[in-house]
């Protein structure tokens, strides 16, 4: 065993959570040996990668919840972080558009949360005020968010590997390699990948889409199933450009899971329309034909899958036909943008959300990291995970300060 090379903790998972929890902890203890395996060629390659690039506020989530707390805190962060290491970014603000009646007292809730929360800035508006900030938008009053903003979440991911391996010479980046298996060991876990083995004292895993495989590979006994589902999103043409200045959000419908189709103005000056909510045939899959077996079947041989479609029958059936038809996804961003026209859209990427689903087919809606033996595993981190990666870090990093007595 001496020849072998020991790391004290192993991360896998390569996207924006796994990296900000390696800087945190490298950070908090600069002499600690760490190794991140992640299994595509590139960090971020998934769920952060493949967002909308939103810094967001905290206007949504319970007061008092792990998603509250983490995200306003990692907001503040990971803008500070952003301004040091100038990674493009802009603190732009965005508006949230009530179009009918019936939304305003879901407004008005998530207004009284931004409040609790502590999101800075908001105050509702006017549907004039709200044409001030965004002229083409068609609303009747609605909240100003002055803190929420943009970011490249790649080039933030990469940032905060290259710092982990700057601050000690033996912490390691690796990329290009799928953790296969892991075998405890009485004082070091044996990592076998699909091209090498490593050794380490501890485990962290940050696995996102595979979340669930990887925990049941450590034995955790997760009764949850994560499920996919794919966001497909438009862009605006050049033509169109000008109708949208920066974010735009509607009110979200209380009875749907997700936040609905928003526009964003992205770092690189694309407007991206979207995303919608479709069941993914495949985890990893961006395309919409794209089809897995073993994920398929793991997700429809799943009773929460068909309880969460169920519950939510009329509002699946709209997004899998807005998925393949161009027209119905226009319809839907015309609520907001009445005069946007068929061609001022085009294609654009997507993205998959990795939702924890419990048997009754409720999403874990909250951010869940649990603890084992000698791992830490982060089993949920849905939006805003990205915004608060940074106090994700230091959540973990506290938690492995205890498991793991690294203090």
């Amino acid at each position: 065993m001496q020849n072998k090379k020991i790391y004290d903790i192993t991360i896998v998972g390569g996207g924006i959570v796994g990296a900000a929890t390696a800087y945190k902890i490298q950070l908090k203890h600069p002499n600690l040996k760490i190794l991140l395996i992640e299994k595509e060629n590139y960090l971020a390659n998934h769920q952060t990668g493949n967002n909308s690039g939103v810094i967001h506020s905290g206007l949504y989530y319970k007061p008092g919840s792990y998603k509250a707390k983490t995200c306003v805190d990692g907001r503040h962060q990971l803008v500070k972080f952003a301004q040091e290491h100038k990674i493009k970014h802009d603190v732009c603000g965005k508006v949230v558009a009530a179009v009918e009646e019936s939304e305003l007292p879901f407004m008005n809730k998530i207004f009284e949360n931004g409040l609790a929360n502590g999101t800075e800035g908001i105050e509702k508006i006017t549907g004039d005020q709200l044409r001030d900030i965004e002229p083409h938008v068609k609303s009747i009053g609605g909240i100003w968010v002055p803190c929420t903003g943009i970011i490249d979440y790649r080039g933030t991911t990469e940032k905060l590997a290259e710092l982990v391996s700057a601050k000690q010479s033996e912490s390691k980046i690796v990329l290009g390699e799928e953790v296969l298996s892991f075998e405890n060991g009485q004082e070091t876990t044996e990592v076998i990948t699909s091209k090498n083995k490593y050794w380490t004292k501890y485990m962290i895993f940050c696995g996102g889409l595979q979340a669930d495989r990887l925990a049941k590979k450590d034995k955790v006994a997760l009764k949850e199933k994560v499920v996919g589902f794919r966001g497909d999103y438009y862009e605006l043409t050049a033509q169109a450009k000008h109708k949208v200045k920066n974010l735009i959000y509607p009110v979200p419908n209380p009875a749907f899971p997700f936040l609905g189709v928003h526009f964003t103005r992205m770092v690189n000056g694309d407007i991206e329309c979207g995303p919608n909510a479709v069941f993914t045939f495949k985890r990893e899959g961006y395309k919409k034909t794209d089809f897995n077996l073993k994920d398929t079947a793991d997700a429809l041989s799943y009773k929460g899958t068909w309880k969460l479609l169920f519950n939510n029958f009329g509002f699946a059936v709209d997004e899998y036909r807005r998925a393949f038809s161009k027209k119905l996804f226009l319809k839907t961003l015309q609520r907001m943008i009445p005069d946007l026209e068929m061609d001022d859209i085009k294609p654009g990427g997507a993205g998959v959300r990795a939702m924890l689903l419990n048997e009754q087919g409720d999403t874990r809606d909250d951010f869940r990291i649990e603890y084992k033996d000698k791992s830490i595993h982060v089993l949920n981190a849905p939006s805003p995970a990205a915004t608060a990666c940074l106090a994700i870090g230091d959540a973990i990093c506290d938690m492995a300060n205890k498991q793991f007595n690294l203090n």
